[in-house]
């Protein structure tokens, strides 16, 4: 009975230490990983839009450049010229796909668009965070909606050639990028 009574004992003790710990530990880092996070986003701002920076600068450069304004907990980023950018998130094949996409400012036509966050299979849905791939977004319109059609088909100004092999993944973003523009446009329309 006693050597029962040590045990439990020795386990609350050992799992109030670990807890501490952990909360201590938690306490810490909190502040660290939200402010990587606050430059991860204006990094991604701040390529969309292709503006250079460096490491020492990204602040200044993104407060001198980049205005924010919320509309009904959406974050939109605006240059002076009208250019607008915001998050797009959603489910890709194998996980969640986070990117920022720029609109001209006729807000129906994609400037550019950044892949912050992918699950994809690398080397294949991967792909999608490629330059040369993203680089294929540019200059298409997003009104009535954006189609990923598949290599080399590509002829309307909405349509977008796929990535050979990951079919999936590019239809994946296509959604993606479809339903958060429906979402974001009517807001758009308020600024």
């Amino acid at each position: 009975m006693k050597d029962r009574l040590l045990m439990i004992v020795f386990i609350l003790v050992l799992g109030s230490i670990l807890t501490i710990s952990l909360i201590a530990v938690d306490n810490y880092t909190a502040p660290i990983i939200k402010k990587n996070n606050e430059i991860k986003i204006k990094k991604s701002v701040l390529d969309v839009f292709g503006i250079p920076y460096s490491k020492d600068t990204i602040e200044k450069v993104f407060s001198d450049t980049v205005e924010i304004r919320k509309i009904q907990n959406k974050t939109f980023y605006i240059l002076k010229n009208g250019d607008i950018a915001f998050e797009i998130k959603g489910s890709g094949v194998w996980g969640p796909i986070q990117a920022m996409i720029a609109l001209k400012s006729d807000k129906k036509t994609i400037n550019a668009m950044v892949i912050i966050y992918q699950e994809e299979t690398p080397g294949l849905g991967g792909r999608i965070a490629d330059k040369s791939f993203l680089s294929r977004f540019k200059g298409k319109k997003v009104v009535p909606e954006l189609i990923l059609v598949a290599h080399g088909k590509a002829k309307g100004v909405n349509e977008v050639n796929a990535i050979t092999g990951a079919t999936l993944s590019s239809k994946a973003l296509q959604k993606i990028i479809n339903t958060n523009i429906r979402e974001y446009l009517p807001l758009i329309g308020r600024m």
